[in-house]
């Protein structure tokens, strides 16, 4: 099995780099949920993340006998042909996960720039 450096995790996923020979490949990261991997760069990522909050914005169950239990809320995912079947409560967990692990890429970034002085 590699070796993972963890950047952020929730009880529904977890976000992490690889390692390979000793070194931590920064230029994407695994997300990893239900059973589900994507390797995403920081812009697809960002990509996901803003299309999460336009399928949150979009959502309306509350006319629906189901009430946010069915799996048929189509997720849109950076990959222009592939689509999640989630429920509203996992679209909000995969809404963590994502913004957790742009915030830590974030405070990664600031912390390896602010230590450069």
């Amino acid at each position: 099995m590699q070796q993972i450096e963890q950047l952020y995790h929730n009880d529904f996923g977890v976000a992490f780099f690889w390692i390979k020979d000793q070194q931590t490949l920064r230029h994407k990261v695994q997300l990893v949920f239900k059973e589900t991997g994507f390797y995403l760069t920081r812009e697809q990522i960002q990509e996901f993340s803003e299309l999460i909050d336009l399928s949150c914005q979009s959502t309306c169950c509350s006319d629906c006998e189901m009430r946010s239990r069915c799996h048929k809320f189509l997720l849109k995912t950076p990959f222009e042909a592939l689509d999640l079947a989630v429920t509203r409560k996992e679209v909000y967990q995969i809404k963590d996960l994502v913004e957790g692990t742009l915030f830590q890429l974030d405070l990664n970034t600031y912390l390896d720039e602010l230590c450069k002085n």
